[in-house]
């Protein structure tokens, strides 16, 4: 298992589900199902920084579409730390 920083966010697109599409790890997309299937498989782990300090980021599952998605974990700061990343 690899751990990995997510630098920053490609924002949802003009689809319905209004999730984040892709994040970035060490300069490139990688498509947001993509990174689900490996927390979930246990392959890599990642992490974002919040307020100068690493936050785990997770998988949610929304309770209305079943739709996974990816949040961090509760840390005190704003309820998704994938949000306040930089957009590409």
């Amino acid at each position: 298992m690899s751990d990995y920083q997510i630098t920053a966010i490609r924002p949802d697109g003009n689809d319905t589900d209004r999730r984040i599409d892709a994040v970035q790890i060490n300069g490139t997309l990688f498509p947001i199902d993509r990174v689900i299937g490996w927390i979930q498989s246990g392959e890599h782990r990642f992490w974002v920084l919040a307020q100068a300090r690493s936050v785990w980021v997770m998988v949610g599952r929304h309770t209305q579409s079943g739709r996974y998605y990816l949040t961090t974990e509760g840390d005190g700061f704003p309820p998704n730390n994938l949000l306040n990343l930089p957009r590409v």
